[in-house]
């Protein structure tokens, strides 16, 4: 089989607490594989706008936006990239409409085509799907961070957190929603990700690693040693809510 051409770009689609950040960090760790970061995340933008020291008040490409998204484009691919030119990103399912929406103000005669606005902003990209089996351990997980704002280790903790199974329900029907719009959005575009689950993440780093640069034609350095960034956040705490919830939701059914 013919070894793949190097990516030049990708992107890393998921949904919250499926292992992207885990992801993210060993893939910036091999220093050839860009510096993935959530870059076009709404709520973070002006922060990176202010860091990259981008011109404000040029007409933003929407009503939340005070700079031109073309100079925030380039600056976060300049951010993103590593020395070898490949650049990286990771995009949560909300994310990729306030991308697509601000490319569409750039580039107006490709509005409505979502994949000819990404290459065109970022040439030819790839993607990698990250994505969690246990959506109910994922919805868990989710709704015990926003409780307490520990979104990953360093984070201060906001707040204690409860059971709350509404949450929970409301959360695990986001997860799967937001699931069925990637593989919804893939097929439209006709885009075959490479796949990575969080399972598999969790318990083969270094195998899941390899098979996502040799995705990306990509080999790591000589002697890379595979070494996690994040630890799992999972413990018995998020054990016992899946058990309660699963022992609740066995009770009403029954």
């Amino acid at each position: 089989m013919p070894k793949p051409t190097r990516a030049g770009a990708y992107l890393i689609c998921g949904t919250p607490r499926t292992g992207s950040t885990l992801l993210c960090g060993l893939l910036r760790a091999t220093g050839v594989a860009g510096r993935p970061e959530s870059y076009f995340r709404r709520p973070d933008e002006h922060a990176w706008a202010d860091r990259w020291r981008l011109p404000r008040g040029a007409g933003g490409s929407c009503d939340y936006r005070d700079f031109d998204y073309r100079d925030y484009v380039r600056a976060a691919i300049a951010e993103g990239s590593t020395a070898n030119g490949v650049f990286g990103a990771r995009v949560m399912w909300g994310t990729l409409e306030e991308m697509v929406a601000g490319l569409g103000v750039a580039h107006p005669n490709l509005a409505g085509d979502d994949l000819a606005l990404l290459t065109t902003a970022f040439g030819p990209l790839r993607f990698v799907h990250i994505r969690r089996e246990d959506t109910l351990a994922q919805a868990v997980s989710w709704a015990r961070a926003e409780q307490t704002g520990h979104w990953q280790h360093g984070d201060p903790v906001a707040g204690e957190p409860r059971l709350d199974a509404d949450q929970i329900a409301a959360l695990v029907r986001t997860v799967d929603a937001h699931n069925a719009a990637w593989h919804r959005w893939f097929a439209d575009v006709g885009v075959r990700p490479h796949a990575v689950t969080y399972e598999d993440l969790v318990t083969d780093m270094a195998g899941v690693l390899r098979d996502v640069l040799a995705f990306l034609g990509l080999e790591p350095p000589p002697r890379h040693v595979v070494v996690p960034g994040q630890r799992q956040q999972a413990d018995e705490v998020n054990a016992e809510w899946v058990a309660r919830y699963r022992g609740r939701a066995g009770e009403v059914s029954g």
